[in-house]
């Protein structure tokens, strides 16, 4: 599995989102964004700002108490011109509040998952970012490149969040639909090293476990990773090969269940 380092995690949130600023410079505040139905550019830069502020105050405020969490969004300037600067500041604002003093800190973490609240955020808010960057691109017709160390790592985050107890407990209607009687389902990245690019997912009576693993699986979804992650976070389709260059081994329909039933809610 991989897990990149705080340093790697706050650069890489700083670059996609300048990425996601240019692409929206570039598409207009009006564009719609086709890999978020009912989204404009405007939404998109609104959410990804306000998300990364949002989160840099919980992270410098210390806040434990999920009751106290900043109820305040940051205001998107009106002047699309200013968007890149706030864009910027907000990318700047929460890495420095990500910082390697508050790694262990005490920070609420909403999946519950015995990490430590900013363990928690900073993948979290690359996720958010990266994503969010490929949807500007799509809808700025740019090309989008995620590396695939970041892909992969943000995969794992993926499934940690799938498999959390936060999960079932806010979304039961996802975390009842993807239990299963042993079903196995593997997803393999073709870019990576052996060992950071392969997730095993079983669904179980009881929930769904994953592990950092290749095994014996009903279906095996092979491909770059960046691939796999949009596949994931439902920016690609499973089904067009050709778009989104992976392969698919065993019952296709099992993958695709997986994925009509694990959509994020700010997705």
């Amino acid at each position: 599995m991989t897990e990149l380092n705080a340093h790697h995690v706050r650069r890489a949130i700083v670059e996609h989102t300048q990425r996601l600023a240019e692409s929206a410079a570039a598409a207009g505040p009006d564009a719609a964004v086709p890999t978020t139905p009912g989204w404009t550019i405007t939404d998109l830069v609104e959410h990804l700002g306000q998300t990364q502020y949002w989160v840099a105050e919980i992270v410098e405020r210390r806040i434990t108490d999920p009751s106290q969490l900043p109820t305040q969004m940051a205001v998107l300037p009106t002047d699309p011109g200013e968007w890149q600067a706030w864009l910027s500041e907000s990318a700047q604002r929460v890495t420095n509040a990500l910082s390697d003093d508050a790694l262990d800190a005490p920070v609420f973490n909403p999946a519950a998952d015995g990490r430590s609240g900013t363990r928690f955020w900073m993948p979290t808010v690359l996720n958010e970012t990266v994503v969010h960057g490929f949807d500007a691109a799509i809808a700025a017709d740019r090309p989008a490149d995620i590396d695939p160390d970041i892909a992969a790592a943000l995969i794992s985050n993926h499934l940690a969040m799938l498999t959390s107890p936060t999960w079932q407990m806010q979304r039961p209607e996802s975390a009842h639909a993807i239990r299963g009687t042993g079903q196995r389902l593997q997803w393999l990245a073709t870019d990576t090293t052996h060992d950071a690019g392969a997730w095993f997912v079983q669904r179980q009576p009881d929930g769904v476990t994953w592990q950092p693993a290749t095994d014996q699986a009903d279906v095996t979804v092979s491909g770059p990773a960046q691939s796999l992650l949009l596949i994931l976070t439902r920016r690609l389709p499973l089904t067009d090969h050709e778009a989104v260059n992976v392969s698919i081994d065993g019952d296709i329909g099992l993958a695709q269940h997986w994925l009509d039933n694990t959509a994020h809610v700010s997705d």
